[in-house]
């Protein structure tokens, strides 16, 4: 398998542990690569979530794991590269959101696909000519 950036999505998925191919596809990640790597938007929006919700035992028990994941961050290149993406979409009236629009800068800057289920949202990018690749682990592969 390939050394990937797993999106939010996926990633929440992994943590219920609840969809068979996504737990058949990460446990064979884990077994190749040792850790997950995920943006730290993936960070934000799991953060926002369970505190929106007020669920502080999840948040405290996700952030205790933090450790245990390579954590990619937003720097100048993926940035930059985020900032295109971001005024490309909205002037074709495609706009996808703030998260997804990062976590696709900072894979395309660190060469790594996306692991995600929302395919659309990065398929948008992709039609732009971005040199994006993603890798949808709900489908068993």
């Amino acid at each position: 398998m390939n050394l990937v950036i797993i999106d939010t999505d996926i990633f929440s998925e992994i943590m219920k542990a609840k969809d068979n191919n996504v737990i058949s596809n990460s446990m064979k990640y884990i077994r190749e690569h040792k850790k997950f790597t995920i943006s730290s938007m993936t960070i934000l929006e799991i953060v926002k979530g369970f505190r929106k919700i007020g669920n502080e035992g999840k948040l405290k028990n996700f952030i205790s794991r933090l450790n245990h994941v390579n954590v990619l961050n937003l720097d100048s290149v993926s940035a930059e590269i985020s900032g295109k993406i971001i005024s490309d979409l909205e002037k074709i009236g495609q706009p996808i959101g703030l998260a997804d629009s990062i976590i696709a800068g900072i894979a395309i800057a660190s060469n790594l696909p996306v692991v995600t289920g929302n395919t659309v949202h990065y398929n948008r990018i992709i039609k732009l000519g971005y040199d994006l690749k993603i890798e949808n682990w709900r489908i068993n592969n």
